[in-house]
């Protein structure tokens, strides 16, 4: 899964965001039947890489993924693991895209 939202922040304090916001981005992932606990997470310039995990029931699955930085851009880019499968790409992009864009507000 890929979302791209655009930003109008310098990439310093975009980065600054993201590090600040990253629990809140994916922990309180409303409109999704879904808990995200966030297992690991580490910078490397400007790319966050980031492991979850994904619980619906008692139904557990890893996600795995980076963060990436731009002038412009957060690029999130997440192999989804078995809740691909539970489900659709396109809603859990419009809420994970969602939360992102109320965060950079």
């Amino acid at each position: 899964m890929r979302i791209t939202v655009a930003h109008n922040r310098t990439k310093a304090a975009a980065i600054e965001s993201v590090e600040r916001s990253f629990n809140e981005m994916f922990q309180e992932a409303a409109g999704l039947p879904v808990r995200l606990a966030v297992k690991q997470k580490s910078w490397q310039g400007s790319t966050l890489s980031f492991q979850l995990t994904a619980k619906m029931g008692l139904f557990s699955t890893p996600i795995k993924g980076t963060v990436e930085v731009t002038d412009r851009d957060l690029i999130v880019d997440a192999d989804l693991g078995l809740l691909n499968r539970l489900l659709p790409e396109k809603t859990i992009q419009e809420v994970i895209g969602g939360r992102i864009k109320g965060l950079l507000n």
